[in-house]
């Protein structure tokens, strides 16, 4: 079938709408119908060359939910007309790490940065190219093929423009702050960038009963829009925030730091480390270049102070039981959704939606197919 897609096909430039050939699904995939496709950090992360995949031209996106169209053998998964959220992290159940429970860390996930089939081959062409897929997914197109390692299915009743933001920001965001950072009740979280993700963590350490949630973002749109999320103070700096941290706890410091930022900088887990306390952790889950080496770290207080820095991959979440879990938690009313969409785009103004992003006047941006 002939549809469309944003296409990058040269680091640094701009995504390209594209004419897509799109080859019927093969064994173990599905054709989903996409209804939206949010526009995370990630995929600027690919854009500019930061997270480079293993050759171009490649389809953007990695957040989207829509209905399952077409079948191919062998999918025991789900089947036609099953509304499905795109998992950015395949959870193909069978590996050692799904089987403890660790699908975020699914070893078909090896896959995500060579962007093609599980099979190895290609299944989109664009220009006559085979075209590689962000995190094997390809959600900047009202269409694509998928392994069926990389939906989840959901309840139909739920509105799929928004589910389909928890096919990684919420999750990422939610689960970083609840698994990662290990929020409890009562606790003091300090949370650095507030984005797509951001947004969540501030979810997450609120769902998980924290009583003082500090947002830092030098950007006073974020600051304006994290009170929405669950901030309950907010600052622009590290040390405006590690301040006022100071006065609220007695000296304590906060239990934990998340970073969410947009892009790592040397300096952030020096950073985050400055407003925890004794027994304080820190969860990183924003992403630098790949060549980044070199941090700040405090070595001192990690030792003598038992702090700990933990990364955190899509949330430390397990896809197949958080994403129907968290969309339980939306239909409660217990998750924020909508507010987190802060405009709207047609797949044609996909690099208005990243300027917008870039300029810090949106929250989570949201393409919108017809």
């Amino acid at each position: 079938m002939k549809t469309q897609a944003a296409v990058l096909w040269e680091y640094g430039q701009d995504w390209q709408v594209e004419e897509l050939e799109l080859d019927d699904p093969q064994h173990g995939e599905v054709l989903v119908k996409l209804t939206a496709s949010g526009l995370c950090h990630s995929d600027e992360h690919i854009r500019v060359g930061d997270l480079p995949m293993a050759g171009l031209p490649v389809i953007g996106g990695h957040e989207g939910a829509g209905i399952v169209e077409k079948a191919g053998p062998g999918v025991t998964k789900v089947k036609e007309g099953d509304h499905v959220v795109l998992s950015f992290i395949p959870a193909c159940g069978d590996c050692s790490w799904c089987a403890t429970g660790h699908q975020n860390l699914c070893d078909k996930g090896a896959g995500i940065n060579v962007g093609l089939q599980q099979d190895g081959t290609a299944r989109h062409h664009v220009r006559g190219q085979d075209a590689r897929l962000m995190c094997m997914l390809g959600t900047f197109s009202p269409y694509t093929v998928v392994n069926q390692d990389s939906v989840v299915r959901i309840e139909d009743d739920i509105p799929l423009d928004k589910a389909a933001l928890v096919g990684c920001g919420v999750t990422t965001g939610w689960g970083t702050a609840v698994y990662g950072a290990q929020v409890k009740a009562g606790d003091t979280v300090v949370v650095f960038g507030i984005g797509g993700v951001g947004a969540n963590a501030l979810q997450g350490a609120k769902a998980a009963g924290a009583t003082r949630i500090v947002a830092v973002d030098p950007a006073p749109y974020n600051r304006e829009k994290a009170t929405t999320y669950g901030a309950t103070h907010t600052f622009a700096t590290t040390a405006e925030a590690a301040e006022a941290v100071a006065d609220l706890t007695w000296g304590r410091m906060a239990e934990s730091a998340i970073i969410t930022i947009d892009v790592v900088t040397p300096t952030i887990i020096a950073d985050a480390m400055s407003v925890v306390g004794k027994l304080g952790r820190v969860a990183l889950t924003s992403l630098g270049s790949v060549a980044l080496r070199d941090i700040q770290l405090p070595v001192f207080e990690l030792t003598a102070w038992q702090k700990q820095v933990v990364g955190c991959l899509f949330g430390n979440a397990n896809p197949r039981a958080d994403i129907p879990k968290l969309l339980s938690l939306y239909r409660q009313g217990d998750l924020v959704l909508d507010e987190l969409v802060t405009q709207t785009y047609a797949l044609d103004q996909v690099n208005e939606g990243y300027d917008a992003m870039r300029q810090h006047r949106a929250i989570r941006g949201m393409i919108m197919f017809d």
